[in-house]
């Protein structure tokens, strides 16, 4: 019976994982860009393409360049050193632009070959007829993480039918020029840069979890003097899901979701009978957005950084300090209205929509 039960408990929770996967690969909003070509005449136009999730995009500008489809390794899995293919350009000439094929490896080491070989930049060519999506980095893959944090040029994905167009042009003997345009991918209508940052206040997540509280410790100053200066408008974002309408009464949803089922998040050690759930996690994304909320309506948004760095330094899971306690007393370190913040969170036991995640997971769906 005892084997039973876990059997049951193992795929209910498969389930509920693939569930809340897949609602959330299908929910992200993609950063796109503008992709001109200039010639030849016959496949001239602009086309989107989507932003990579690693390397430097040159955000409010443009570049230029001249698109190579090689000849062998047009995945870019390998080395282009091992098949003598160099991107370099010659002094004056348009740098080169690599197109290489979707598939085989991860998008990132794809850019890493090319940068490697000499590429200016790099476009992924889908090998599929889909929306386009965001080229994201290796998760939990050590390997990975030696050359991700050296890639220093811009990727982006192109749909399939264009990437055709490309290399019949090319094959063709066609020289093919394309402009990468990002002056509107980050929204500045009132001469502010605009961006979002889609955070998790789980520390316990591993090697990503440790990448983006790091970046957030580091940024944190200069986006502070940004945000004060009035030369940028920030807005932090936290990602949620929620459970499917059949398992809301089940252990697995009421241990990681709040209101029902209607906002969960994963159980940080992926351990029901022990340690944090996952509703501690929403509980505290849903205070940590209550905190810019509240910060904002006084005029002083950068104070949610302050709000998060102190948190992750202060109460720490592995500490045991990841609790409403230890929040409460950053934020009155911090001067902020405890009483608005907590009144803003809402009830977590309420069976109705929570306003705050509410508008996240709006946000979540692509526009």
């Amino acid at each position: 019976m005892g084997c039973s039960k876990r059997s049951e408990s193992a795929i209910l929770l498969g389930f509920l994982l693939l569930i809340f996967a897949e609602s959330v690969v299908g929910r992200f909003v993609v950063e796109k860009n503008s992709l001109r070509v200039t010639s030849p005449d016959s496949i001239k136009g602009t086309h989107d393409s989507a932003i990579g999730n690693f390397g430097i995009p040159q955000y409010g500008g443009s570049m230029a360049g001249t698109v190579m489809y090689p000849k062998e390794n047009r995945k870019g899995c390998k080395d282009f050193d091992d098949f003598g293919i160099s991107f370099k350009s010659k002094p004056g000439a348009l740098p080169f632009f690599v197109l290489v094929d979707r598939g085989d490896c991860f998008f990132a080491l794809k850019v890493w070959n090319a940068q490697n070989a000499g590429a200016a930049a790099v476009l992924v060519a889908d090998n599929m007829e889909e929306a386009l999506i965001t080229m994201d980095s290796p998760e939990e893959d050590h390997a990975s993480l030696k050359y991700i944090a050296n890639i220093t040029i811009p990727s982006a994905l192109i749909d399939k039918s264009f990437g055709e167009s490309l290399k019949k042009a090319i094959s063709g003997g066609d020289m093919v020029n394309v402009n990468l345009d990002w002056r509107e991918a980050v929204p500045h209508p009132d001469d502010r840069v605009e961006y979002e940052l889609w955070t998790n206040s789980n520390d316990e997540c591993g090697v990503k979890c440790d990448m983006l509280m790091e970046f957030v410790r580091d940024f944190k100053g200069a986006a502070q003097i940004l945000e004060k200066g009035g030369y940028t408008q920030f807005t932090p974002h936290y990602i949620t899901w929620y459970c499917p309408q059949a398992f809301t009464i089940s252990k697995q949803c009421k241990s990681q979701c709040i209101n029902h089922g209607r906002y969960c998040a994963p159980d940080p050690e992926q351990d029901f009978s022990s340690g944090y759930e996952g509703k501690d996690v929403v509980l505290e994304n849903l205070r940590q957005l209550c905190v810019f909320i509240v910060a904002n309506e006084t005029k002083k948004p950068w104070v949610w950084w302050d709000y998060v760095t102190d948190f992750q330094i202060g109460c720490p899971m592995k500490e045991k300090k990841y609790n409403k306690e230890c929040a409460n007393s950053v934020i009155e370190s911090l001067g902020l209205d405890l009483k608005k913040i907590e009144k803003c969170m809402g009830d977590p036991n309420a069976d109705s929509d929570n306003p705050v995640l509410k508008e996240e997971q709006n946000a979540q769906v692509s526009v």
